[in-house]
């Protein structure tokens, strides 16, 4: 059994190296075979395992959470559950072991929504947030339901440790949410996930843990006080001055930055996500 565990471990980690290369060197089969933050990923002892996502959306992004929720447990390696939020939507604090999402109006900031993952020991995902900007899908151009249901997807497939799939706004539709889009009704449509990213999570979850971050109930601590790490977030549209989400890893096809990562120190860090508006 011990055997299984380390020759399933490396081998899932043989396999995301040999499609990084291919990618790198530019095979064309290979264009998107790879798309998670890294090696992010929830620990656990098992497959399937259950993510609780906590509601802290108003009535009219229900529906949207719930069909994301549907949509994601499809995958053969991990379940999803809505659950009563544990959190106040404008300052959406994460909760150990689960994935709060929030609905609020943060503010003409320039961004739809973003995903924050919680890291520990380098690879473990501790708890993550999913905060949608209703400042932007109060307004015409997004309050629809193909856009509201794009971004609930993409932001809450973001929490498992996948990435997008394409980050050029101007590329034909792959009919995936983890793909940028001008046109997210398509068609093809990208209001829901595709057979690439279930793909995907079984190569992020090919191997099991010795221990569990899922549904745990203590936050982190530091000198014997609760902390969570949250941040506010800056009132303004210039990516570069967003220091409170850390140091700009890297940009999208629109040179806007689009993923932030911050070292807590403690061998922990935070990363976050960004999808800014058009």
């Amino acid at each position: 059994m011990i055997k299984s565990f380390f020759t399933n471990r490396i081998w899932s980690r043989l396999m995301v190296a040999v499609f990084a290369l291919l990618v790198a060197v530019g095979f064309g089969t290979a264009v998107n075979a790879i798309h998670s933050w890294g090696p992010y990923h929830w620990a656990r002892t098992a497959n399937p395992f259950t993510l609780k996502l906590g509601d802290n959306v108003p009535l009219a992004w229900d529906t949207y959470l719930t069909t994301a929720s549907s949509d994601w447990s499809l995958s053969s390696v991990l379940d999803t559950s809505v659950v009563a939020g544990g959190t106040r939507p404008k300052t959406c604090r994460p909760t150990a072991g689960r994935v709060e999402v929030c609905a609020a109006k943060y503010g003409n900031n320039g961004w739809l929504g973003l995903a924050q993952i919680w890291i520990t020991g380098g690879e473990h995902i501790t708890k993550g947030a999913v905060k949608l900007n209703d400042t932007y899908f109060s307004k015409p151009a997004y309050n629809t339901s193909a856009w509201k249901s794009l971004v609930m997807c993409q932001e809450v497939g973001h929490t498992f440790g996948l990435d997008h799939q394409d980050e050029n706004f101007s590329n034909p539709n792959l009919g995936t949410c983890m793909d940028y889009t001008s046109d997210p009704d398509g068609p093809p449509s990208n209001e829901h996930p595709n057979a690439h990213d279930f793909e995907q999570l079984e190569l992020i979850y090919a191997h099991l843990d010795s221990i569990t971050t899922v549904s745990a109930t203590a936050p982190s601590k530091k000198n014997g006080r609760n902390q969570s790490f949250n941040f506010e977030l800056p009132d303004t549209t210039d990516p570069d001055e967003l220091r409170e989400w850390g140091r700009v890893v890297r940009r999208d096809a629109r040179n806007r930055a689009s993923l932030y990562e911050r070292d807590l120190g403690r061998g922990e860090k935070v990363l976050t996500h960004v999808l800014w508006a058009e």
